[in-house]
């Protein structure tokens, strides 16, 4: 006998729209690499539609703080994915620049 895996629903919090629209917007104007800020927001929704089939097998971000919900992450180039899955909801919450404090941004 074999499970059917759960369907995920997807939703998204506004930062990580924000956090999005600055990386591909910093990568296109400030670099002046449109294509690649182009394909940073392709891999990035592949990404994400492939952690929605299987979203609770990611790599568990680890933090000081505790938190109802563990935060799951993946790659992508430079940037990690962050979302936690509640029910049956995967809920995209932030995309941020590894080199940075991730820590501290993730409150």
């Amino acid at each position: 006998m074999t499970q059917k895996q759960p369907r995920y629903k997807l939703s998204y919090l506004p930062l990580f729209w924000e956090d999005l629209s600055a990386a591909a917007t910093y990568i296109a104007h400030d670099l002046h690499n449109p294509s690649a800020a182009k394909r940073l927001v392709d891999d990035v929704e592949k990404g994400i539609f492939a952690h929605l089939r299987n979203s609770t097998m990611a790599a568990t971000y680890h933090t000081t703080r505790k938190r109802p919900l563990p935060y799951y992450y993946f790659g992508v180039g430079n940037y990690r994915v962050f979302y936690v899955v509640d029910g049956n909801t995967m809920e995209v919450r932030r995309m941020l620049y590894r080199a940075r404090n991730i820590e501290e941004l993730i409150r």
